[in-house]
């Protein structure tokens, strides 16, 4: 059985394979395997910095990959809420909208 495609290589692998394979090996399999934060606290972070610099491309991804790596749906909302105040409103709209999107596409049910 051939082995799944990371989410980098289904995205961008035909058009930009060197870039994927980065993302694979260096950005998720060195930087987010550090010791130095758990994988909630990097999503954290990085829900944050996306949110704050308004970077609504990978938001989506990482609102669930916050999700699985054990943020709370209210833990997420408020950090949008928060970030209001900090990173505009605008913003924390678009990223609420996301959240919500995701919220209800991991109720769906799921085709296997």
């Amino acid at each position: 059985m051939p082995e799944k495609e990371s989410a980098a290589q289904q995205a961008i692998g035909d058009v930009a394979p060197k870039l994927a394979d980065l993302t694979d090996q260096v950005l998720f399999g060195d930087v987010w395997e550090r010791e130095g934060l758990s994988p909630r606290d990097r999503s954290l972070v990085t829900v944050s910095a996306l949110i704050a610099l308004y970077r609504s491309d990978q938001l989506g991804f990482h609102l669930k990959l916050a999700l699985e790596n054990g943020l709370t749906k209210e833990e997420l909302t408020e950090a949008i809420t928060h970030l209001a105040f900090y990173a505009g409103w605008p913003n924390a709209m678009g990223a609420a909208a996301q959240l919500k999107a995701v919220l209800a596409s991991a109720d769906a049910p799921q085709d296997h």
